[in-house]
């Protein structure tokens, strides 16, 4: 007997067909397509985008991925396109070395800067500026979802957020935390101007992270891996937060100093919260 919600799917044999066409792209792109719409895949990001309410226009399943039809097709509308691709076909869509064999298109929210200034977490935005590495940036939007940030601010030189690796990384925080992409250079005075400070992180220099006073509003800049956050922004932080660590390790990478740095500042918080 066969399982009604399988029978949704649509088989599509050719690489040509237009949906297709622009899920590939999207993934080689590593960004949005015109219609706002980021590529994801594996069951568990699909999910993540449902569960957050997130519009989703397409998903498409590999014929070996069948059985995790089973599972997503009652979380879908019936709206839905729902699309079945020879594994060979599936395969030159998407960017995995090891398809799941479940990929979709999702319709993303958009975010005016000043959605980033408070709210209930009391003004707590990252603001990052060239962060190359897809796995820290994803890392980065995980952790400031967690600790309570309001929002991230993707500034200059900065991988897509929308990578495909970010994405993943983000471990579904990209669905919920709201993102905001805009030079550092333009966006830090209207940061300033609402009355948040301005911190920088640092593996050397600077106020031990445990002895910063992190419960004001306030923006913590991240730079990128190796060279850190261009001269002319550390000229306008109001402090750099130091997170001291073995004089054997260099420095930590940005996704691990944004993390440090975020979990301080939401401990701080709670306890003048319970105070």
């Amino acid at each position: 007997m066969k399982n009604p919600q399988v029978e949704r799917l649509r088989p599509v044999t050719g690489r040509h067909n237009p949906l297709i066409k622009e899920v590939r792209r999207a993934f080689a792109q590593g960004g949005l397509t015109p219609e706002g719409e980021c590529a994801v895949e594996g069951v568990r990001m699909v999910e993540e985008a449902i569960r957050s309410g997130l519009h989703v226009r397409a998903v498409l399943f590999s014929d070996s991925g069948q059985t995790r039809a089973a599972r997503l097709l009652p979380q879908l509308a019936k709206q839905v396109e729902t699309l079945l691709l020879p594994d060979k076909l599936f395969t030159s869509v998407v960017p995995s070395e090891t398809p799941q064999g479940v990929a979709a298109l999702v319709r993303m929210k958009s975010y005016p800067l000043q959605d980033l200034f408070g709210g209930e977490t009391g003004g707590l935005v990252v603001a990052v500026a060239g962060v190359q590495d897809p796995g820290n940036l994803g890392t980065i939007l995980r952790s400031a979802e967690a600790f309570g940030a309001s929002g991230v601010l993707l500034g200059e030189n900065t991988v897509s957020a929308y990578n495909s690796k970010v994405v993943r990384a983000s471990a579904g925080s990209i669905f919920r935390i709201p993102l905001v992409k805009q030079e550092l250079e333009t966006a830090l005075p209207a940061l300033r101007e609402q009355g948040l400070r301005l911190f920088a992180t640092s593996s050397h220099k600077g106020t031990p992270v445990n002895d910063a006073q992190l419960t004001s509003p306030l923006a913590l800049l991240v730079g990128s891996e190796g060279a850190g956050l261009p001269r002319e922004i550390m000229a306008q932080v109001d402090g750099v937060v130091a997170i001291p660590h073995s004089p054997k390790v260099e420095s930590l990478n940005a996704g691990v100093a944004a993390s440090i740095v975020l979990y301080e500042a939401a401990r701080q918080r709670k306890a003048v919260a319970g105070s």
